[in-house]
């Protein structure tokens, strides 16, 4: 007969506490009946102690991530470095060092802007996609180049005569529609942007960028119409159109879009 192995001491303390057996025995016997002594002055005086969270293994607590910064931090510290910024040079580096946004974790590029500063018309658009990713400068795929043989329809480049942005530096992953927070943790870098810029006339291209900028909902209806911008030092003509990609998809809707470029056209030759 062969004889059992001996219980591991770990599974025979998990025994004993099932069973019931919750104390050990010693030498002297104890009644456990009887009233419990006074405690020692000595040990009286000492304050009660005080138990310590249990400890994480030191691998644990390296592998854990910094307490995310809330919303309202994120926006408050984009507002600070918006406002330092003097100059777009200022404004690109403070976007750069911004860590607010968790769609930087996720995107290739900083998205900063393109075409000319010193443009009477700026250009907001949404975020960039993935051949801006790509590149780093915004409206270059497919929807960039329709943009631009519409303003070339009327007499506009890039080089020369129009600035361009986004609301968001970084593209969303998947190209989807930035978030109502991922917007608003941006937007103090969107208005020192169009502040420094200082166009004649603002162009809010797509719905986010629409409702974001002018507060309009409803693109189709709210396209074309003119309306005002206060940069916080003047108040600019500003009008919201369709979005290019959209119109990728729906080409049907670009007499809209030219519509808008026409009133865009007669607005800039009688000086904004």
């Amino acid at each position: 007969m062969t004889a059992e192995a001996a219980p591991h001491p770990l599974e025979l303390i998990a025994w004993y506490a099932e069973a019931g057996v919750t104390e050990a025995l010693d030498e002297t016997p104890h009644n456990h009946f009887a009233e419990a002594p006074p405690a020692a002055t000595e040990r009286a005086a000492l304050p009660p102690a005080r138990a310590l969270p249990p400890q994480r293994p030191a691998a644990m607590v390296r592998a854990m991530p910094a307490a995310a910064t809330t919303p309202d931090e994120a926006q408050l510290s984009a507002l600070a470095l918006a406002r330092e910024a003097t100059s777009l040079d200022e404004l690109k580096a403070a976007m750069a060092r911004f860590e607010g946004c968790a769609l930087k974790a996720t995107a290739k590029s900083l998205v900063f802007a393109d075409g000319h500063p010193a443009g009477r018309l700026m250009l907001v658009g949404e975020a960039p996609g993935a051949e801006e990713d790509r590149l780093g400068l915004p409206f270059v795929g497919k929807s960039g180049q329709l943009l631009d043989r519409m303003l070339a329809a009327i007499g506009l480049t890039r080089a020369e005569h129009v600035y361009i942005t986004n609301l968001l530096p970084w593209r969303p992953p998947g190209n989807r529609t930035p978030t109502p927070q991922e917007v608003a943790i941006c937007m103090p870098f969107v208005q020192r942007h169009i502040q420094l810029v200082n166009p004649d006339i603002l162009v809010c291209v797509g719905a986010p960028s629409a409702q974001a900028l002018l507060g309009l909902t409803g693109i189709l209806a709210s396209r074309g119409k003119w309306m005002e911008y206060d940069t916080g030092a003047r108040r600019v003509r500003a009008m919201a159109t369709l979005h290019p990609a959209y119109l990728l998809r729906q080409p049907l809707q670009k007499r809209l879009a030219w519509r808008d470029m026409r009133a865009l056209k007669a607005a800039l030759e009688a000086g904004g």
